[in-house]
């Protein structure tokens, strides 16, 4: 039985597919800074692999939510890796070097194209879509890679 939450078929399909793409997002940055925890080397290593390991663990709410979402809305989510990585806009490449400051530097570039990304939908979900709901979620996902993002610009300073 689909949803009769008040939001068209239309318009939840269209939100599901955006965030479809916003899990593929989550999930190809959580695999980035899993491999960050992995692979940090140099004098500061405990302290990123720690400082590492708890960012990602953040990702497994962000990525469970999103999912959610998408079921509530009606849709079925994205789950393998083929579909996040067709659906993603961040890339996998890697900097050469596994040292802190190239990894933090390529983590926070993915989090701020992701926050800038759910800030371009906040509105759009809201006035578009006719969905506060996923506009009020997508604004504190926003603000918790604002977080993150903030803690990974200042080990740069």
């Amino acid at each position: 039985m689909k949803p009769n939450i008040g939001i068209t078929d239309k318009n939840r399909q269209a939100v599901a597919n955006q965030l479809s793409k916003f899990l593929a997002d989550e999930y190809v940055l959580y695999t980035k800074t899993r491999n960050a925890h992995w692979n940090i080397e140099g004098g500061d290593f405990y302290d990123k692999h720690k400082f590492f390991e708890s960012q990602f663990e953040q990702f497994d709410e962000f990525i469970d939510s999103i999912a959610e979402r998408i079921r509530t809305l009606g849709h079925y989510a994205p789950a393998t890796l083929k579909s996040f990585l067709s659906l993603t806009h961040l890339t996998e490449v890697a900097s050469e070097k596994n040292d802190s400051k190239g990894f933090i530097k390529e983590l926070l570039l993915d989090h701020e194209s992701i926050i800038i990304h759910f800030r371009e939908n906040i509105t759009r979900f809201a006035d578009e879509f006719k969905d506060l709901g996923t506009s009020d979620f997508i604004t504190g996902l926003m603000e918790a890679h604002e977080k993150m993002a903030w803690f990974l610009r200042s080990h740069l300073k």
